[in-house]
């Protein structure tokens, strides 16, 4: 191994131990319970912040995932609050789904089920099985992905539907966040639930879970893969219309490694082939998103010719993990100088020095993006994932 590998692995330990303490420190909520739902960009906790289903979700994954690499106690304790938060207060019994959103006094605020945050949390249940065995968290992400299988499945057209009400009736605003075109299937969402579900099969091998992973990689590649320019295709309409959109740079390069590292968990030998073939591609093309500084770009809109000219953290946290990626499937070393430069970049530009954390992001002209430190989008999770990938990928 390289003097240079080593040092990024052992960089990238310190920065495992240096996000998981920040959040340690700073987003337990002592007087509501679980994490506190803000933490704006000057550090200023909103103490009566609604409490996001996504940020709990993950939390509960980071430090499940995190204390396998770090076996410290404190972590662990942190992972079974995010648990008893989740289970307790996001989890909603009477129907069967999770909460978007609750008040700072665990009061519930948004009721609609939306299949991206049910699939967090799933990935983040499944997660804490490993840790702690805890029946109960494997009971919950079942019963969520079966909620899923029953009410968000399209048994026409394959894939999943966006979201619902409480009581899984259709609803009229399906969007995710405000920047997200309205329709029906997204490619964003059925990444994170083939995410959710294959994590969900490490601890629970259920054939029919593993059928339905299958499924879902086929329907990603026929529908969400463009193969002619590597790029994704990112929303559609329930009958597979699309609506064109900007061309992503982070997604581009979070579903090369993911949507393999799915395949191989699904051992289907024809989908692992082709989504080594779709990882290298993918990379490929992301670097038309790279600037010279190493950073990558957030959004292209190509209808406009317009790059959506922003760096935020966890288009380079993914940027990490899928050109690394790339290098492992072809030992090209150009890779591999991409992710050399790419943590370069964060370390300039985005890791917080002075306070722990990342930055959201910069702009062109490196001012800061002044949103969250923690928050409803700002989580532990990119980041987290991008050291703990690196961790067990490069080798001793």
């Amino acid at each position: 191994m390289s003097v240079q590998l080593k040092q990024l692995k052992t960089e990238l330990a310190t920065e495992l131990e240096n996000i998981l303490s920040y959040w340690s420190k700073n987003a337990i909520d002592s007087q509501n319970d679980g994490f506190v739902g803000q933490i704006d960009h000057s550090e200023n906790r909103i103490e009566n912040a609604e409490k996001g289903a996504v940020l709990n979700a993950r939390i509960l994954w980071s430090f499940s995932s995190g204390y396998q690499v770090t076996k410290k106690e404190a972590h662990k304790k942190i992972a079974q609050r995010a648990f008893e938060y989740v289970s307790n207060h996001l989890y909603d019994t009477e129907f069967g789904g999770l909460f978007w959103s609750i008040h700072a006094d665990k009061t519930p605020k948004d009721t609609k089920n939306q299949i991206y945050a049910l699939a967090f949390a799933i990935y983040g249940l499944s997660e804490y099985y490993v840790i702690s065995k805890d029946e109960k968290a494997l009971e919950i992400a079942i019963n969520l992905y079966k909620k899923i299988q029953k009410h968000s499945y399209d048994r026409v057209n394959r894939g999943y539907l966006e979201a619902f009400t409480r009581d899984w009736q259709p609803i009229e605003d399906l969007r995710l966040s405000d920047k997200d075109a309205n329709e029906k299937k997204t490619m964003n969402t059925h990444l994170h639930i083939v995410e959710a579900y294959a994590n969900l099969f490490k601890v629970w091998k259920d054939k029919t879970l593993q059928n339905d992973i299958i499924e879902l990689l086929q329907t990603i590649e026929k529908h969400f893969i463009n193969t002619e320019t590597g790029h994704l295709r990112l929303f559609f309409d329930e009958n597979w219309i699309e609506k064109p959109d900007v061309i992503s740079y982070g997604h581009d390069i979070e579903a090369a490694w993911l949507l393999l590292q799915c395949a191989e968990i699904s051992e289907d030998q024809t989908l692992i082939t082709n989504y080594k073939k779709h990882a290298v591609q993918m990379a490929e093309v992301t670097k038309e998103g790279l600037d010279s500084d190493g950073g990558l770009w957030y959004e292209f809109d190509a209808e406009k010719n317009e790059l959506v000219a922003e760096k935020h953290w966890w288009i380079q946290a993914e940027a990490l993990i899928g050109f690394y990626n790339a290098y492992q499937l072809t030992g090209d070393e150009n890779y591999l100088n991409i992710v050399f430069k790419n943590w370069d970049f964060i370390k300039n530009h985005i890791l917080d020095a002075e306070n722990g954390e990342w930055f959201w992001g910069i702009y062109r002209d490196y001012s800061l993006i002044e949103k969250d430190k923690a928050g409803f989008w700002k989580c532990p999770y990119h980041n987290s994932r991008a050291c703990l990938e690196l961790i067990h990928r490069i080798k001793n």
